[in-house]
C-alpha cells in the first residue's frame, strides 16, 4: 500500500471509528512512522455474507478488524449443532480470544457483505512496543471483549426470555454509544435465528419479543434496522426491573 493510498485509507470514516486507527491515522504518527508502517496494515479485502474468516482451531497469525457489516462467532458442539457466542461490529477486533494459546477457539462468519482488515500479530507487537498509548488501547480491547462474554453469561442465566431480549438490546445500544455512532439506531446484520441462538431462545420467541417491545412503544423495528424509542424502559427491563407481563419464558 502506498503512502498516498495509506493517507485515503485512514481519512474514511469507519478507520477513524477502528480501534486499530493508531497503525495507519496521520494525526497520530509521524510520517516517517506511517512509511515504515504502510505494510502492517493489509489492505481491506472483502467477504460475501456467510464467508467463513477463520475457523476454530487454525493457528492465530493476525486478528481482524471489520470496516463495514458484521460477523459471528460460533461454537460447535460435538453433535454438530452451532451456537453462536459473539457478534461484532464495524471498529471492533475480532479474533482476540485465539491470544491464550495461539489458536482461534470459534469459527467467524460474515453476517453479510463485509470489508476486513488483517492485521499480522507481529505487527501489533512492534508497535504496541514502540507507543504506550497503542498498548492501553489493545488492553482496552482486550477488557471490552472480557467484559462481553461476562455480559453473555449473566444474560443466559436470566429465565425471562423478554429480559434477555432487553439486555441484548440494550447491551448493543452502549456499544454503539461507546464506538461513538447513535445509540438509538441500530443495525442487525445477524438473523433472527441468529439472535435466538446467542440468547438461547427459539425464533418465535425472538420474533414475539421484538413485536411485544415495539407494541410497547419501546423500540420500533424495519427489517433489520431497530430504533430505540424509550431508552430507559429498556434499560428498566434489561436490569430486570419491572414486570414485563409477557409470559415469554420460554426456553430452548
Amino acid at each position: 500500500m502506498s503512502l498516498i493510498e495509506l493517507r485515503a485509507f485512514a481519512g474514511q470514516r469507519s478507520c477513524d471509528e477502528c480501534v486499530l486507527h493508531p497503525l495507519c491515522k496521520p494525526a497520530l504518527a509521524g510520517i516517517d512512522e506511517i512509511e515504515r508502517l504502510s505494510g502492517s496494515v493489509l489492505a481491506r479485502r472483502p467477504l460475501a455474507r456467510d464467508a467463513v474468516l477463520f475457523r476454530a482451531g487454525e493457528s492465530m497469525r493476525s486478528v481482524f478488524v471489520a470496516q463495514s457489516g458484521g460477523f459471528k462467532t460460533v461454537a460447535m458442539s460435538e453433535s454438530g449443532d452451532e451456537q453462536v457466542i459473539g457478534f461484532y461490529f464495524p471498529g471492533e477486533l475480532i479474533g482476540l480470544e485465539g491470544l491464550r494459546d495461539g489458536r482461534f477457539r470459534t469459527d467467524a462468519v460474515a453476517l453479510e457483505s463485509t470489508q476486513v482488515c488483517e492485521v499480522p500479530l507481529a505487527a501489533l507487537e512492534r508497535v504496541a512496543a514502540q507507543r504506550p498509548e497503542f498498548q492501553r488501547q489493545m488492553l482496552k480491547a482486550v477488557g471490552e471483549g472480557m467484559a462481553r462474554h461476562q455480559d453473555h453469561l449473566e444474560l443466559l442465566g436470566r429465565k425471562q426470555a423478554q429480559e434477555r431480549l432487553a439486555m441484548f438490546l440494550h447491551g448493543l445500544s452502549e456499544r454503539q454509544q461507546r464506538l461513538g455512532r447513535d445509540p438509538t439506531h441500530l443495525h442487525l446484520p445477524m438473523s433472527r435465528s441468529d439472535m435466538g441462538s446467542y440468547l438461547s431462545l427459539v425464533i418465535e420467541t425472538v420474533s414475539r419479543g421484538l413485536s411485544r417491545l415495539q407494541d410497547d412503544g419501546v423500540i420500533a423495528v424495519k427489517g433489520r434496522h431497530l430504533q430505540v424509542l424509550d431508552a430507559g424502559r429498556l434499560a428498566e427491563l434489561a436490569h430486570g426491573d419491572g414486570d414485563d407481563g409477557t409470559g415469554l419464558a420460554g426456553r430452548r
